[in-house]
């Protein structure tokens, strides 16, 4: 298809639809009066040769097409609007602007508020705001990275994207105080014949594989989406927990549970800044990839974490 000879309004008007599944609030949200959006939305129909939009009694509803149409429109115009925001300059003092980080509430936690700290510091104006990994990242990454301005996730998940590394992590599990299964030190035994508390996401996946490769399949009873819960659902119970040890320190007292080494040499888990390739050249994303990677690099943030994970 030739792109030239696409009307680019009707990305926006698309979107607006799609969402708002009425054709006079799509109108108003962007500034396009009813027929005007009418006529938008004919257009968009004879393209796709689909309604997009079916009334079902008093309402719309999306056709399975608008369905899929929906997340592909939004990470398009996602894209398009970093695309037309790109700058050849950036003074992080003067600056006036939003930074979008996909991750976990463990990386908020261990690191996102240390770059919060430099950015309060260094430039006043800039904005972060953190979001949650959808659970099909390892589905599709690009679409969510043409979304955000980047993603704090471990390697050993995703590929094929640049990526500025952050800071080294370990596993250690989580066993509460009064689990007389569990002796001073957890034995294989204990962590194949235990109940779990697991991430729901596949956030520690090579840790799971690594369990595979010895023989040991967790039986999990419990699964949540936030690191900072599983020592809460660990407690007065026989469960165990994975958790990365940076967090675990963190979360120290929070509840009855000890912190425990792994009884087998985990893999170590390595955090990194994903971007889009779009973001490579962009004066604003290499002031962000340069940050981060400073605040990581700080010695004291280097010693706090080699102390931990020692």
């Amino acid at each position: 298809m030739n792109l030239a000879s696409l009307d680019l309004n009707l990305v926006v008007a698309l979107r607006a639809l799609l969402e708002e599944r009425n054709v006079t609030r799509a109108g108003r949200r962007i500034g396009l009066s009813q027929p005007a959006m009418s006529a938008a939305l004919a257009k968009l129909r004879r393209h796709f040769d689909d309604d997009l939009l079916a009334r079902v009694g008093s309402h719309y509803e999306l056709t399975p097409l608008g369905e899929v149409l929906l997340d592909r429109v939004t990470a398009t115009c996602g894209l398009l609007e970093r695309l037309f925001t790109s700058q050849a300059d950036f003074d992080p003092a003067a600056e006036s602007r939003e930074f979008i980080l996909a991750t976990t509430d463990y990386a908020v936690t261990v690191f996102g508020a240390d770059l919060a700290r430099a950015f309060d510091r260094e430039a006043p104006g800039i904005r972060v705001r953190f979001t949650q990994i959808p659970a099909g990242i390892l589905e599709e990454p690009g679409a969510l990275l043409s979304t955000v301005d980047g993603m704090i996730l471990p390697h050993g998940l995703i590929s094929g994207f640049p990526a500025t590394e952050l800071f080294e992590d370990r596993w250690v599990f989580l066993v509460a105080e009064d689990n007389h299964e569990v002796g001073d030190n957890l034995t294989r035994e204990d962590v194949a014949r235990l109940p779990w508390v697991t991430y729901l996401r596949a956030y520690d996946s090579p840790a799971v594989r690594q369990l595979g490769m010895l023989g040991i399949e967790p039986r999990v009873e419990v699964s949540v989406d936030s690191f900072s819960a599983l020592p809460f659902l660990v407690a007065g119970t026989q469960r165990i927990a994975l958790i990365p040890a940076l967090l675990a320190e963190r979360l120290r007292g929070v509840a009855p549970v000890r912190i425990m080494k792994p009884p087998y040499e985990s893999v170590p888990l390595q955090e990194a800044l994903w971007w889009h390739p779009l973001h490579t050249r962009e004066a604003a994303h290499i002031w962000l990839r340069e940050t981060a990677a400073r605040v990581a690099s700080a010695e004291e943030w280097q010693a706090t974490t080699e102390r931990t994970i020692r």
